[in-house]
Formats: structure tokens, C-alpha cells, sequence
């Protein structure tokens, strides 16, 4: 999923820790939508410093990716996209790998073409 988020938002994650605007901009989103997707999704738990601000991880942007994927691009409810997380989390990463591996062939694809 890393190698599509990189490609998609054009963000190569070499941080240990993220900030909520820094995730934000990755994904196109609300510093609140992202708070609120972190209230609704238990799997998202980023670490939080004394002060309290977030700080996400790569397994954080993972878990995140995932849930982007399912809202935004499939359309599934905040409920389906829990429901589905839940039960199918393993045969989903494995999907949206598959997905982004042939998205990443495709855009290398279409710059070989730009280059002839």
C-alpha cells in the first residue's frame, strides 16, 4: 500500500513520525476528517506526545490508506468500511497490493510511452 501512496500523492515516506497536517496533505483530507476517522476506526491509534499532538507512524499511514481506499474510492460507509476491516483485513491488503503494484506498472507504463 506504501508504494501506491507514494505514487498517488507523489509522498515518499521516510519519516518515523508524521504530523496531522503532513498526513492531511497526503491524502488530500481535513486535519478533522482525519481526527474523526481516528474517534471511528479502532485500528487507527497514532502516538501522541506530552503536549497531545498526534504523531503517525507508517503502519498509522497504512491503516489510513485503507481506510481512504474503502470511503472514498470504493464508496463504502464509515459502518461497511468497519465491517469489511474487520472482517477481511487480510484479503483486502492483499487486494489493494495486487492494485497498487498494477497501478505502479501502469504509470511507469505511461511514462515509457510519454518518452517515445
Amino acid at each position: 500500500m506504501l508504494y501506491d501512496l507514494m505514487d498517488r500523492r507523489n509522498t515518499e515516506l521516510t519519516k518515523l513520525y508524521y504530523t496531522i497536517g503532513e498526513v492531511s496533505d497526503m491524502f488530500g483530507v481535513s486535519k478533522s476528517l482525519i481526527r474523526y476517522w481516528e474517534s471511528e476506526f479502532t485500528v487507527l491509534k497514532p502516538h501522541k506526545n506530552s503536549k497531545g499532538d498526534r504523531r503517525f507512524t507508517k503502519q498509522n499511514i497504512e491503516q489510513l490508506d485503507l481506510i481512504y481506499y474503502l470511503v472514498k474510492e470504493k464508496g463504502f460507509t464509515l459502518e461497511g468500511a468497519k465491517k469489511e476491516i474487520r472482517g477481511k483485513k487480510s484479503m483486502l491488503l492483499r487486494r489493494k497490493k495486487v492494485l497498487d503494484s498494477l497501478r505502479a506498472v501502469q504509470s511507469g507504463l505511461q511514462q515509457l510511452k510519454e518518452q517515445l
